[in-house]
């Protein structure tokens, strides 16, 4: 598995401090990012799922705790639009050039809006994809904010 990909080379070139752990990942697993928590051995709560929707019809992204859904009228608040959808899958990999259960909120092929879960930053640490199925980068959750220009926002339902 290389742990080189899109999400790493922005890190480093951001300057964003970073570590990569790697888990064994189940394609058969009913929640992929509580089965990744499971595997590294930390809370759901730190190991951070990142979802691809639409607000008014715009791509946006979300990240948030693992164990968490995302609240779509919160979700729309977040970016001061009225309506939000989750993005079909296929959707979400032509946008972000990564695979389902891989995707990263850093590094994508089309730059989109992102936000954030406001408790997130409340973690010492959180992991989130690193653009490949069982990769993962363990960063500062304030460092991922900034890198990523994030909205902050109470997004969970």
């Amino acid at each position: 598995m290389s742990k080189r990909t899109p999400a790493t080379v922005v890190l480093s070139r951001e300057g964003v401090a970073f570590e990569i752990a790697s888990y064994d990942y189940d394609p058969g697993a009913e929640r992929i990012g509580l089965q990744a928590a499971e595997a590294l051995g930390e809370p759901a709560r730190r190991v951070l799922k990142t979802l691809m929707a639409k607000v008014d019809g715009k791509p946006v992204c979300v990240v948030l705790p693992s164990d968490r859904e995302v609240s779509m009228k919160k979700l729309a608040a977040a970016f001061g639009g009225k309506a939000a959808e989750m993005m079909a899958p296929a959707d979400a990999e032509r946008l972000t050039g990564y695979r389902i259960g891989g995707i990263s909120p850093f590094g994508q092929k089309r730059a989109v809006p992102t936000a954030i879960e406001a408790a997130a930053l409340d973690e010492p640490y959180v992991f989130v994809n690193a653009g490949q199925r069982g990769l993962q980068l363990r960063l500062d959750p304030r460092a991922a904010a900034k890198a990523l220009g994030a909205t902050i926002a109470a997004v969970v339902a």
